[in-house]
């Protein structure tokens, strides 16, 4: 049996094709690329019974994904994060099967080292030396440590308001950063210049064909987990999207092996902060692409991406889904980390609190049913964002007492 049954890139807009042994970006049209698989090959040679036995990360699909020969797979252990019952939380939501699949445990602290594990994987089976990104903070770290762990070099850009640690995860792993005083988008642009002048490979946001690969392997986690019966709604906190294309066309995949029900797709919800909404503009309007979104500001920064080069790809995936876009603000975000806290023990990226409160949102209007079963993705660890929690509490001398509480 092969490793893997990658087939061949194809380009989602004009149907294009390229070959998976060459270094490729976008297509010639400008669109992402995406990774086609030998789906016949597959049905007949791979079985859901043989993952019983496979160790628990996401190259027990190895089949379902595109590094070709073993000896080029760069891992930490990531992968099968834990689906954990949010009961007292769905509670007090109204929703009797509330889920959340836990990223924060993941290598680096976000569910970024799916990505960067088989986006370096492959670019180290394409002979690639050096990777060059602009990042909100997390994708960044993770490629700079896998690039570590693949004998890569890396060089990032990120905007100065990043979470710091993840400059500290960066700087660890001897990536060469660059901080601007801008955006994601501005960080994009001296990336592309340094892409041009230099001949860096491109490791940008959909800009290479392969980190969506690795973040398809949470939808082939969720549906494993749910024993290959799919839950009703999967809400995902959406910057550049590549999670949801992702676990959407893990789904598809699955359907197609028949490992999972053809005839139900869970309602995929993309949640945005109302400081910055492209995708939830674009979806009440009808539109089949983004507009950039002027100024965007938010507290949950890894969903500040005022355009999504995948904008077209995350609302065709809403739509196919019968799901929906939905914003929601700082304010919830932040009340709905806490409550997770309260609740359940369970220390939230703002990220994941925006996909709690969205749910608590969609709840209360009635397009989530109190008995559905719902997945929240929690897309990193609430220690990689220090600052979002204020600390104001008595200092005692040596010769206090603690009162009794209340």
């Amino acid at each position: 049996m092969k490793y893997s049954y990658v087939s061949h890139l194809f380009c989602p807009k004009c149907d294009c094709t390229y070959g998976v042994q060459d270094r490729h970006q976008l297509c010639q049209c400008g669109s992402p690329l995406l990774v086609a698989y030998d789906m016949e090959e597959l049905k007949r040679d791979f079985h859901a019974d043989v993952l019983k036995e496979r160790s628990p990360d996401l190259w027990r699909y190895h089949e379902l994904l595109p590094v070709i020969d073993e000896k080029n797979v760069v891992s930490l252990g990531e992968g099968m994060t834990p689906m954990l019952k949010m009961s007292t939380l769905g509670t007090d939501m109204g929703l009797q099967n509330l889920y959340m699949k836990d990223e924060g445990l993941i290598p680096s602290g976000s569910f970024k080292s799916r990505g960067a594990a088989v986006g370096v994987s492959k670019a180290k089976e394409l002979g690639v030396e050096r990777i060059a990104m602009p990042t909100n903070g997390n994708a960044g770290a993770a490629w700079s440590l896998y690039c570590a762990r693949a004998g890569l070099q890396s060089t990032i850009v990120m905007p100065l308001d990043a979470p710091e640690i993840t400059r500290k995860e960066c700087l660890a792993a001897g990536a060469e950063l660059y901080l601007v005083d801008g955006l994601i988008g501005d960080a994009g642009k001296i990336v592309g210049q340094a892409v041009a002048d230099y001949g860096f490979f491109d490791a940008s946001t959909l800009k290479e064909p392969y980190r969506i690969e690795g973040k398809k392997t949470m939808g082939l986690e969720i549906a494993e987990q749910f024993h290959w019966e799919v839950p009703d709604v999967i809400l995902y906190p959406t910057g550049g999207g590549v999670g949801l294309i992702g676990i959407f066309k893990a789904l598809r995949e699955l359907q197609t092996l028949g490992w999972i029900d053809s005839e139900k797709m869970p309602r995929l919800v993309a949640v945005q902060a109302e400081g910055c909404a492209p995708i939830v503009k674009a979806w009440e309007e009808g539109g089949t692409s983004a507009e950039p979104w002027e100024n965007p500001s938010t507290i949950a920064f890894g969903i500040n991406v005022a355009k999504a080069l995948g904008d077209f790809l995350i609302l065709d995936a809403i739509k196919q889904s019968n799901g929906c876009a939905i914003s929601v603000s700082d304010e919830l975000i932040m009340q709905e980390l806490k409550t997770a806290a309260v609740c359940e023990g369970a220390f939230i990226c703002p990220e994941g609190a925006a996909a709690f409160a969205a749910a608590r949102t969609l709840r209360k209007n009635g397009w989530i049913g109190p008995d559905e079963r719902v997945v929240v993705l929690n897309t990193g660890a609430g220690i990689k964002y220090p600052d979002t929690i204020e600390v104001n509490v008595p200092i005692l001398s040596r010769e206090d007492q603690i009162h009794r509480p209340n």
